[in-house]
């Protein structure tokens, strides 16, 4: 779909590269998948260096910590005591489905990479589609709010999407290319952001405007 080209160079061009996951190495990258829900990156940051610091930052040891000290380890990324179930829970099944071996992991084809990720409890779409993309290096396009507030405003999907529908509607239109869906979920975040804003968007300066279907 060429609306979907024009979008991605418009934001490139005024956004530049975003140069997208910040993490250190793949396992970090799942890891700050998990800890970003419902929070910012300064915050996740703050809790993985935590990790780092009392060097639990790995899948066998992540596997035998206690979960309350696991939670406390975390606390700045919030909802600390339901992240350290999920992060438990995400660890197990990478030990019991992989030995904990990333490599093995991503060797598995996406279809049944992420159907296994969202058997995890407190895995969703979002979260494993930020795994695969960016830690597994798969063409899985993440939606996110800022995802579905853009495109809904600008009458490029319908009010009821689904995520999988919106998910599809990228997937369906674009290249199978995981750098370019990892460089346009950045750029729709950045936008989200800045300028497609919850309340008060700023669409007179939005660099869409007079682009897309809907201005």
């Amino acid at each position: 779909m060429q609306i979907l080209n024009e979008i991605y160079d418009r934001l490139l061009k005024h956004f530049g590269p975003q140069h997208w996951w910040p993490g250190d190495g793949a396992f970090e990258v799942m890891i700050g998948a998990i800890l970003t829900q419902n929070t910012n990156w300064t915050n996740v940051e703050k809790a993985i260096n935590n990790l780092r610091t009392a060097k639990v930052l790995s899948p066998e040891i992540l596997n035998l910590i206690d979960t309350e000290k696991l939670a406390q380890l975390i606390k700045p990324a919030g909802y600390y005591n339901i992240k350290a179930k999920r992060l438990k829970n995400f660890i197990k099944w990478l030990m019991d489905t992989y030995d904990g071996d990333l490599k093995r992991m991503f060797k598995t084809n996406l279809s049944t990479l992420r159907e296994g990720l969202l058997s995890i409890s407190g895995i969703g779409p979002e979260t494993a589609d930020s795994i695969l993309l960016y830690a597994a290096k798969k063409p899985s396009f993440v939606v996110d709010a800022y995802t579905y507030r853009i495109f809904s405003r600008h009458n490029l999907i319908p009010d009821e999407t689904t995520y999988d529908e919106i998910k599809s509607f990228f997937e369906d239109n674009l290249p199978d290319d995981v750098a370019l869906f990892n460089e346009y979920h950045a750029l729709i975040v950045r936008l989200g952001k800045e300028y497609c804003k919850k309340s008060k968007p700023l669409c007179e300066k939005c660099p869409l405007k007079g682009v897309i279907v809907g201005d």
